[in-house]
């Protein structure tokens, strides 16, 4: 079967957004901000890849969409989905774009972000969203997000998380 005009359902999202927030709670673990995202091959059930976030310049999804980006084809990741526990910022919507993802579905905003992290010096984040920097690119990524029923689950680990560096 051809998965390439398959969109994923929203048990799938689910799921799949639940396994990147444990990839989230790997990276809060080791000391690094809770972050997580994977990638999800076209039949919408395989993992390929998950990432952690490393530190504020080393993103999970960057990260994540730069190795893909090496290990398979343009035309294979075309049909992937990358699903991150929060909007990518504009540099891992870039690295997504650039790496031929051609779908995103993310669990919480990034407004909804900031006002977990408020001005914390660790996290400046930018109020610009991912559908606006994908909306200026030449192909035309897929996207889902937020998604309300994954929210109080990824947003628990930034309250812990984000409280405690205060």
């Amino acid at each position: 079967m051809n998965f390439t005009n398959v969109d994923p359902t929203p048990e799938q999202m689910l799921r799949h957004l639940r396994r990147a927030n444990a990839v989230a709670q790997g990276a809060l673990e080791l000391g690094r901000h809770p972050f997580g995202a994977i990638l999800v091959a076209p039949d919408h059930e395989t993992v390929l890849a998950e990432q952690g976030n490393l530190d504020t310049v080393n993103h999970a999804e960057s990260v994540l969409a730069r190795n893909a980006a090496q290990s398979f084809s343009a035309d294979t990741l075309w049909g992937c989905t990358l699903y991150t526990t929060v909007e990518p910022c504009c540099m891992c919507a870039g690295t997504q774009y650039w790496a031929n993802i051609g779908r995103l579905v993310y669990g919480l905003t990034e407004s909804r972000l900031l006002q977990l992290t408020g001005n914390h010096a660790e996290n400046p984040t930018m109020s610009l969203p991912c559908r606006e920097v994908f909306s200026r690119g030449q192909k035309s990524i897929r996207i889902w997000g937020p998604v309300p029923e994954a929210e109080a689950e990824i947003a628990a680990l930034h309250t812990g998380f984000w409280s405690a560096q205060s």
